[in-house]
């Protein structure tokens, strides 16, 4: 009698066994087909029955389940993106082999690929936060750290910095840096050069004829920029302490790295230790010389610990090595106009007498002095960005200071002109 209970269960699990093939060859015959809402109606109804299942037969379900809610979701459904990550997860720690191994590898990497796009759509949108979490989806799959960085950097976009801490320190924790093969080509129309996302990339783009020099390169460190998020965060969680410790030790471990220098410099700036920013960024400027960004910042520091002369040098700097940097313009004009706040509070408090009138044109004059300094290169910002309405008002203004008449009448109408438009 015990032998034929125990036959009774075997013959219960074969037919279980039998069904739950029957509904996979279903799904997977609906899934050819391109019929998805069908394959997952068989997907929902195999799992019913999976429990008595083998591992290779759960492996071939969940790369099943992963294969039709990716092809359900396409690039916008994220519930369904999630669910086939989580079938893709389920399937790799089943330790598939042969077949089902290599559909789950091209399963989480076709995966992998929607995930990233959409977040990039939402990158671009400033849905910072959803992007964050796509991408963290996909590091999760596929385990590519360059994923975890750039959900890292969207979570602090989303001010979600308890995340992007989370990110960073993993990424410290490994001791990653980003450096990565590229491969690149130059653009023959335009001489820049251009990555491309893998070799056979790259390879099938110089079939078009539009790209020369084929080359292999290695990308630059970003392990800085992680150290220089991490301190900031600590910094903003006013733990300077922290931050000082973990630069510390990053400098320590990292000497030569220009990077963490920068976000040595960049930390002693948020920490209000404007000499060190100084000092610092000397340092790097000696070994970058021809940046320009570089002299700016300097420009900013100075300007910032009142030392207006050395900033105002700094920026014709950047400008000397690049003249078309309108914010160094725009800066120097500002430092430049600073000036003008102790003159203005000392006409004010002028009296009535003979000698206070003298005085006030005194200062008049070198107020207007100021004015027709700052005017060329608020002229020149303005005609790089001819649609921004502040520098045009400002400029407006200073033309009926110094009595330039045309000119403030012309800038006037393009003043209402563009005012109209908003």
């Amino acid at each position: 009698m015990r032998k034929q209970f125990l036959l009774a269960g075997l013959l219960c699990m074969t037919v279980v066994a039998f069904g739950q093939k029957k509904e996979i060859k279903k799904a997977e015959k609906a899934l050819g087909a391109g019929n998805v809402a069908e394959a997952i109606d068989y997907i929902n109804q195999a799992e019913s029955l999976l429990g008595a299942a083998d591992n290779e037969m759960k492996a071939q379900f969940y790369v099943l389940k992963g294969k039709a809610y990716l092809a359900e979701a396409g690039t916008t459904d994220f519930n369904k993106l999630k669910t086939a990550a989580d079938a893709f997860k389920m399937a790799t720690e089943l330790s598939p082999s042969g077949k089902v191994a290599e559909e789950a590898a091209i399963g989480k990497q076709n995966l992998r690929v929607a995930l990233v796009n959409s977040a990039v759509a939402d990158q671009n949108a400033q849905n910072y936060a959803r992007a964050a979490e796509k991408l963290y989806t996909s590091y999760t799959i596929q385990k590519d750290t360059s994923d975890l960085y750039y959900a890292a950097g969207n979570a602090v976009n989303a001010k979600n910095l308890d995340k992007a801490l989370e990110y960073y320190t993993t990424l410290l924790d490994m001791g990653y840096t980003g450096i990565r093969e590229e491969f690149v080509a130059t653009d023959i129309e335009t001489g820049e050069d251009v990555v491309f996302a893998s070799e056979s990339d790259r390879n099938t783009n110089m079939l078009s004829g539009k790209y020369t020099n084929p080359t292999e390169r290695m990308s630059e460190s970003v392990r800085g920029d992680v150290l220089q998020k991490v301190t900031l965060i600590y910094i903003s969680r006013n733990d300077n302490e922290k931050a000082l410790a973990l630069m510390k030790d990053a400098r320590e471990a990292n000497p030569d790295d220009p990077s963490l220098l920068r976000a040595e410099a960049d930390m002693a700036y948020k920490m209000g230790d404007l000499e060190k920013y100084s000092r610092l960024m000397e340092e790097i400027i000696a070994d970058d010389p021809n940046n320009p960004e570089l002299y700016y910042n300097l420009g900013v520091g100075s300007a910032n610990k009142g030392e207006a002369e050395k900033a105002i040098q700094y920026y014709k700097k950047a400008l000397e090595i690049d003249p078309t940097f309108t914010n160094a313009k725009i800066n120097i004009a500002a430092t430049i106009l600073a000036k003008e706040g102790p003159i203005i509070e000392e006409m004010n408090n002028l009296g009535t007498s003979q000698k206070d009138y003298d005085r006030y044109d005194e200062l008049k004059e070198v107020k207007n002095g100021l004015y027709r300094d700052a005017m060329p290169y608020l002229e020149a910002a303005a005609s790089d960005r001819p649609d921004n309405i502040e520098l045009l008002r400002t400029l407006m203004n200073i033309y009926g200071q110094v009595g330039e008449d045309d000119k403030f009448k012309v800038a006037k109408a393009k003043l209402a002109e563009l005012e109209s438009k908003q």
